[in-house]
């Protein structure tokens, strides 16, 4: 049995949690951004992860890609603060669906499923290397 299959399944794993990362980066980067209305409002964002497939078979061929990338449906944070430049006619300004709690909580278990990959790949390198010391 070949051990390349189990260092392209850590690599997806890898490319996946750092689509993961980035996404909590961005909705990080803007919980703090206001809008006037709300169509003009940071929404959340989520990676929806697939296995890969084999198309001869259909059975999962092992690995995670990236399917898409959902906006999260939770409502908007509307506070009324009639003296912001950005308030609407109302009075209210807009800010986004972000919750940092859970963003932190995401970041950890995506740091930690990063460097889960990364111990499978040095675990496989390791078993390769004492494979070809074996022969000698």
């Amino acid at each position: 049995m070949s051990m390349f299959p189990t260092l392209d399944i850590s690599a997806t794993g890898m490319q996946a949690q750092t689509v993961r990362l980035n996404t909590i980066a961005s909705n990080m980067a803007n919980v703090d951004s206001i809008s006037s209305n709300s169509d003009e409002t940071y929404r959340s964002k989520q990676p929806v992860f697939k296995t890969i497939m084999d198309n001869e078979t259909g059975l999962p061929a092992g690995g995670v890609k990236v399917d898409d990338i959902v906006e999260s449906k939770a409502p908007l944070k509307m506070e009324y603060n009639p003296n912001h430049p950005m308030a609407n006619a109302e009075g209210y300004i807009y800010r986004p669906n972000v919750n940092v709690v859970e963003e932190m909580a995401n970041m950890m278990s995506a740091s930690r499923s990063y460097e889960t990959n990364i111990e499978v790949l040095n675990t496989s390198k390791q078993l390769l290397l004492r494979t070809i010391q074996m022969g000698k």
